[in-house]
């Protein structure tokens, strides 16, 4: 009974529902009567079947003779291919029949045609004189269907084969009856391809014969009374003055141009000043002051009035036409077309009053759909404007229309300023700094399509805001914008909550560059382990991919081998050794990147083992994927040093030869044996074959090896610098116990030499006194200041610099006079060499622990205190000497 419960209370038979179960039938019935339809009778299936034993030339033929219009179709598009296999039977009895059809044919076999004689062109398969002979006069027979995609199909074939022609067939099959389909008696349709046929020409005669058989037709055309055929030729005049010349193009196309951007219609005047903007380095400086400058005057003031439509058109050429004119500019003209362009970039955003009416809210959203057109354009013109104010200028000028741009409320408008944002960066140089700002703003933008077009130049553009514009530096000055870096990580973690997984592949790709723009503990700290969280968690394998590479470079850039040994240790546990499969097929692509970036030294010590390990693992497609990698694998080898190595590699691949059960596995691991077997183990010498790779290597090594004495000099500059505070420290404190002592010995002295008798001796005794006391005073300063030097010079040599010079104690006793230096030469020898034998002993002590430093400081401060005190006492005993050999005369 349960289960008619449950059926019961499915399906419910009331009178409502069973109507709806019919209509819903009735909906089925009505889906599949056009499949039922669309079943071909037999009457038709016999007359569409084909003999097989029909060769393709007569099967072409039968086809084309009595079968439908699909399978005359096919014909016509199998044409090129019946022409490379036999050409001179394709001539022969295939080609009349295809001339026989094409004019009842309709428009799908007609465009085949088109498309089939432009390919057999291209390919070469017959000789131009063939192709004119047997194909031209199809293609001409054509061209003037009533179907106007038919006739423009048929056009560009016969432009194609304009540039493959002979200059004698053009002018006999194409120029002269061009003529009398450029008379006003001819249809609209004949008129305007002979004003496409005519530029085409130009290029192809000389100058006199453009001048006598070309041009009288040109200027008919730019007459014509129809505004299509006066537009098309005027787009048409830009290659015509190409063929003509410089002078003919003064005397004959520039009136015409005149005439045509003053004509009545608005697409006219639209294509007269498009081909003058085009044209502007054709003319003189007169004719840009006296004709040109003018005529773009008056464009820009109808633009905003009567003559909206050229708008468009001017914002898109006018950073084109302010470089063409910027020689004829006077200062207020050059500002007022700067002005211009700054109105053209906010046009639209001003809130205007109007009425609500549906008609006005209509041309409203036309005119924004314009508008917005009109400042992406300026965006797109932008770079053109900076080198036509000066970049010097930029922040002056044009910084707040920038500003504006690049957070312009339309998608379009800060996608384009985002597209260009490298060549404003690199157009402003060393000012780059001024739009790291807008960088920020771009990098946080809502749409995923303006950050998909900015990070397209980010390592270009983060290493001009690194080097300041200068190209290169030893130092980055990305810690000027410190905003920049969390609006990196921003960026990435947008990119990967969106469903656009290419643009975070990409966005992942560029962010390789980082290592070259910003610190080693920025990147470990905010972008390393992102990339390992993305390579575990993201499920799209191209993103998994492009973070393993990326975090393989970071890695290869790490400066501290804490951290790298850290990382390391992470891909093998949590990757190599995962409890996911995926991971463990995602340590192997990681696997392949660091054989790629880094040397094969550091991938044996720390991967080579680990990778080994997984020919064990119980899923088949790791162990697959393994085998695939062996090859590269053992390539990292070097013979005798990883010999052990190579026995492992051996026997894993022999344990997957004998213990293998997966079918699959064990087919790809045969082809790999082969392979290894087959590959060379390079040696620890360079050898001939492989010199490129292994100086490759060697300077991977050396740059690895370069990281490592770079970490131990920062270890040893800090050290340095925190021994030079502490050191710095105890010299102040020195100086003031010495400054104490000094003054309690200024004041002993003159009490001695008070007590002598009264006279002029006496008095320049004092002098002598003062000046010796002085002299001991400028010594003990000496002695602080060049102790301290030579500290400094310690520490300097130590972190590489040069070392300043020392200063020899001995110079500190020259001022004393002959009879002091030779008298007491014993004691002022003992006393230089004590004092210079304590210099050292810093120096030696900066290099030693901080208790033997502390202890040698305390040792060396009580021999000098001790010093200092024998010293005076000899000072006072050699005065009182003196004035005793003075009073005995």
């Amino acid at each position: 009974m349960h289960p008619i419960i449950i059926f019961s209370y499915k399906m419910d038979f009331s009178q409502n529902n069973l109507f709806g179960y019919i209509e819903d039938l009735q909906e089925l019935t009505i889906i599949e009567r056009p499949v039922r339809r669309s079943l071909k009778t037999p009457e038709e299936i016999e007359r569409l079947t084909v003999d097989e034993e029909l060769n393709d030339i007569e099967r072409a033929v039968y086809l084309l003779s009595s079968g439908q219009d699909i399978q005359g179709t096919s014909v016509v598009a199998n044409l090129p291919v019946l022409m490379r296999q036999n050409p001179s039977e394709t001539l022969r009895r295939v080609l009349p029949k295809v001339r026989e059809v094409l004019p009842v044919a309709g428009v799908e076999m007609q465009l085949t045609a088109a498309v089939s004689l432009l390919t057999i062109l291209q390919e070469e398969s017959i000789s131009i004189h063939t192709y004119t002979h047997s194909l031209l006069h199809i293609i001409l027979q054509n061209l003037e269907h009533r179907d106007a995609g038919v006739s423009n199909a048929w056009l560009e074939t016969l432009l194609a084969a304009i540039e493959a022609l002979p200059k004698e067939t053009i002018r006999h099959e194409i120029l002269n009856p061009l003529v009398s389909k450029a008379q006003l008696s001819q249809t609209l349709q004949s008129r305007l391809v002979s004003c496409k046929i005519l530029g085409k020409l130009a290029n192809k005669f000389e100058a006199h014969i453009i001048k006598r058989e070309i041009l009288p037709l040109v200027k008919s055309l730019c007459q014509d009374v129809e505004y299509e055929v006066r537009s098309c030729m005027c787009r048409q005049l830009e290659h015509i003055a190409q063929g003509i010349g410089t002078e003919l193009t003064k005397n004959v196309v520039l009136p015409e141009l005149v005439e045509l951007a003053r004509d009545e219609g608005s697409s006219v005047r639209l294509a007269a000043f498009e081909t003058l903007v085009n044209l502007l380095e054709m003319f003189d400086a007169d004719d840009r002051s006296q004709t040109v400058l003018p005529l773009v005057k008056s464009f820009c003031e109808k633009s905003f009035k009567a003559d909206e439509s050229i708008l468009v058109s001017l914002s898109f050429h006018l950073g084109k036409l302010c470089n063409g004119l910027y020689g004829i500019f006077t200062p207020e003209q050059h500002l007022r077309f700067l002005e211009f362009y700054k109105k053209l970039c906010t046009l639209g955003l001003e809130q205007e009053n109007g009425h609500n009416d549906n008609q006005v809210q209509l041309q409203t959203l036309e005119q924004e759909k314009k508008y917005i057109s009109v400042r992406k354009n300026c965006a797109y013109n932008l770079p053109a404007m900076i080198v036509f104010v000066d970049p010097k200028n930029f922040n002056l000028e044009l910084y707040s229309t920038f500003f504006c741009l690049c957070h312009d409320p339309e998608v379009p408008v800060r996608h384009t300023m985002a597209i260009g944002f490298y060549e404003v960066a690199k157009l402003l140089n060393t000012d780059v700094y001024v739009v790291h700002k807008e960088l920020v703003a771009l990098l946080q933008d809502e749409s995923l399509e303006v950050l998909d077009a900015v990070i397209s130049h980010l390592p270009d553009i983060l290493e001009l805001l690194s080097t300041g514009g200068e190209g290169g530096g030893s130092e980055s000055k990305l810690l000027n914008f410190p905003e920049l870096i969390p609006a990196l990580t921003r960026a990435e973690q947008r990119a990967a909550t969106s469903l656009k997984w290419r643009t975070h592949e990409k966005l992942l790709q560029k962010y390789a560059c980082l290592p070259h723009v910003i610190s080693s503990d920025q990147i470990y700290y905010r972008f390393l382990h992102r990339m390992l969280t993305i390579i575990m968690t993201n499920n799209v394998l191209p993103v998994q991919k492009a973070a393993a590479r990326t975090l393989c470079i970071y890695l290869r850039y790490n400066r501290k081998q804490e951290q790298r040994h850290e990382v390391i240790q992470k891909l093998i546990e949590q990757l190599g050794q995962g409890k996911s499969y995926w991971n463990r097929l995602r340590f192997l692509d990681t696997c392949e990147f660091i054989i790629e970036l880094f040397s094969k030294s550091f991938f044996c010590e720390y991967f080579f083992l680990p990778v080994l390990e997984l020919t064990h693992d119980p899923v088949a497609n790791v162990r697959m994927k393994l085998c695939y990698l062996l090859p590269k694998v053992k390539s990292t080898l070097k013979v005798p040093t990883d010999k052990h190595l190579l026995q492992q590699l051996e026997l894993c691949v022999r344990k997957l030869l004998c213990e293998e059960k997966d079918k699959d596995v064990l087919s790809i691991v045969k082809k790999m044996v082969l392979e290894l077997d087959r590959m060379e183990s390079s040696v620890d010498a360079f050898q001939k074959r492989f010199y490129e790779n292994d100086l490759l290597d060697q300077q991977k090594e050396r740059e690895e090896h370069l990281l490592l004495e770079m970490e131990q000099l920062e270890k040893e500059k800090q050290q340095n610098e925190t021994r030079s505070t502490s050191v710095s420290d105890k010299i102040y404190e020195k100086k003031r116990r010495d400054s104490k002592t000094s003054s309690t010995l200024s004041k002993s002295i003159p009490m001695s030499v008070s007590g002598n008798p009264p006279g002029s001796s006496t008095s320049k005794e004092v002098k002598k006194s003062k000046l010796v006391r002085s002299q001991s005073f400028s010594s003990q300063a000496l002695h602080s200041k060049y102790g301290s030097i030579d500290k400094c010079s310690s520490k300097s040599s130590s972190t590489g610099y040069s070392s300043v010079p020392t200063v020899g104690k001995s110079s500190l006793f020259s001022f004393t006079d002959d009879s002091f230096r030779t008298r007491s030469s014993n004691s002022s020898g003992t006393a230089a060499f004590s004092s210079t034998s304590t210099l050292p002993s810093s120096s030696r002590n900066s290099s030693n622990s901080v208790d033997q430093k502390n202890n040698g400081s305390k040792e060396s401060h009580s021999r000098k205190e001790k010093q200092k005190v024998k010293f005076l006492e000899w000072v006072k005993e050699r005065m009182q000497t003196k004035d005793r050999w003075r009073q005995h005369g």
